[in-house]
């Protein structure tokens, strides 16, 4: 089918508003947050039913098109960049709650939600939905599922996966699957809704998902423990952890991020910290007390220089809108900014902290290092400029040395960025031949024509 059939066509669908093709539109679908070059669809289809995404699937299987769907393109591994004259479906129309069960804890909602919306609406009817990924306040629930998003409480609540009771998705065919259930338990089949997780749009297109609710906590207090050196700071997370105690969660801050931060939002820290940790406990009240005590020991016997806790709601909500501000506050040293999210044991990220010491010497760059320690997900950020040649050829090799050195912790390549274009070709180091042979034979089954987000994960 020519160009301009294929336009009549997805018009035809979803209305002629719906098809963007002018050269701004197709460039502003072209990239994500991600350090890598962008690429122009041939065309940008927006649905806003059901029916018209399952039909919008169809027609790219039928004429061969490659498909990219996506959402806010928040993500960071390449995950939505277009394949080269194929279609971009964003999911921005579908942005729905379709039902939030105070009953019995769960919701559905189409893929474009918002999360932050989705939470803040839970929040309403007296109901919790723990992931948190940084991007919240514009990224969608689709993509948090896409993606296997995490966030600043996945080290006592878990990531988006252990929130997804099902998803229906579209095949190739334009065939709608149901997966998953309503039900607390559900072993009815093959786990289609895990295998939809984390499969960032190469296996089938999501139409709505099921999300687990559960109850607020009853109570919480956070902290701030200020340390004379990262090591410091790095054995206390190892501490905590060992002595059983989960906090909700407990956030490392070094100090360049500190001092970065502190010049973007003048939330009142300590620039004078070699490094932070925040830290938030939660539970019943008694509980919460008992724990925050302990916590507060084992800073100090770990040479916490002081540890200040937070005494209103009002200091609470300023640390961690500073801690969330780290990406950005730091995004704007340089024009480019490297973020990485390889990830250890948790008892590992001391060793973890020396190798990123030893990357910025060795290759002479600016490495600003925060992130969920407390489920050893750190964030070294390098910041530099694309445009310098010789200092981005050091920025690759030093990107090889911390995967290399993460792996070789027992660590993964992603946390929760995902792998997409960037660390596709990281992936036989962390699985083997036979595990993406196997991968490759799975999606050539389900994609025959190989349309469904070339290129990603796998090759």
């Amino acid at each position: 089918m020519s160009n301009n059939a294929l336009i009549k066509e997805f018009e035809s669908i979803v209305g002629a508003d719906n098809v963007m093709t002018s050269e701004t539109d197709r460039h502003t679908y072209s990239y994500d947050a991600a350090v890598l070059d962008s690429v122009m669809p041939a065309m940008v289809v927006r649905p806003t039913t059901s029916e018209q995404l399952g039909k919008a699937v169809k027609v790219c299987n039928d004429n061969g098109l490659p498909l990219t769907v996506r959402g806010a393109g928040t993500n960071l591994s390449g995950g939505t960049i277009p394949h080269p004259g194929g279609v971009v479906v964003l999911t921005n129309g579908l942005n729905r709650i379709l039902e939030i069960n105070e009953e019995d804890m769960y919701a559905v909602v189409e893929p474009g939600v918002v999360t932050a919306r989705f939470a803040a609406e839970v929040a309403k009817r007296g109901l919790f939905y723990p992931p948190d990924p940084g991007s919240q306040t514009v990224s969608t629930i689709g993509g948090n599922v896409a993606e296997n998003a995490g966030g600043l409480r996945g080290l006592k609540y878990g990531v988006t996966k252990d929130y997804v009771m099902g998803v229906d998705f579209w095949d190739v065919e334009g065939e709608l699957i149901h997966s998953g259930s309503r039900t607390v338990k559900c072993v009815t089949g093959y786990n289609l809704a895990g295998l939809m997780v984390a499969s960032e749009g190469t296996l089938g297109v999501f139409d709505k998902v099921i999300l687990k609710l559960i109850p607020p906590v009853k109570a919480a207090k956070s902290m701030m423990a200020i340390f004379p050196s990262v090591k410091a700071a790095s054995e206390t997370v190892a501490a905590i952890i060992s002595s059983k105690i989960v906090p909700a969660t407990l956030e490392l801050m070094d100090n360049f991020t500190i001092r970065t931060v502190e010049n973007f939002r003048k939330a009142g820290l300590p620039t004078e910290a070699a490094a932070l940790l925040l830290i938030e406990v939660d539970g019943h009240p008694a509980e919460v007390e008992e724990d925050a005590a302990r916590v507060e020991e084992i800073c100090r016997q770990n040479k916490a220089d002081e540890v200040k806790v937070a005494n209103d709601a009002a200091e609470r909500d300023a640390v961690w809108q500073a801690r969330r501000d780290a990406l950005p506050a730091l995004a704007k040293l340089k024009p480019t900014c490297v973020l990485e999210d390889a990830t250890v044991p948790r008892s590992k990220i001391p060793a973890m902290i020396e190798v990123l010491e030893e990357v910025s010497n060795k290759y002479n760059l600016t490495i600003g290092t925060f992130g969920h320690a407390g489920d050893g997900n750190l964030h070294p950020t390098i910041l530099t400029d694309k445009r310098d040649e010789k200092e981005w050829e050091r920025v690759e090799e030093a990107v090889d040395m911390i995967f290399e050195r993460a792996l070789a912790l027992g660590g993964t390549l992603s946390g929760e960025h995902g792998i997409g274009l960037a660390k596709s070709k990281f992936m036989i180091n962390e699985t083997s031949a036979g595990t993406l042979a196997y991968a490759r034979r799975m999606k050539s089954v389900l994609d025959p024509k190989g349309i469904l987000n070339p290129g990603k994960i796998i090759g």
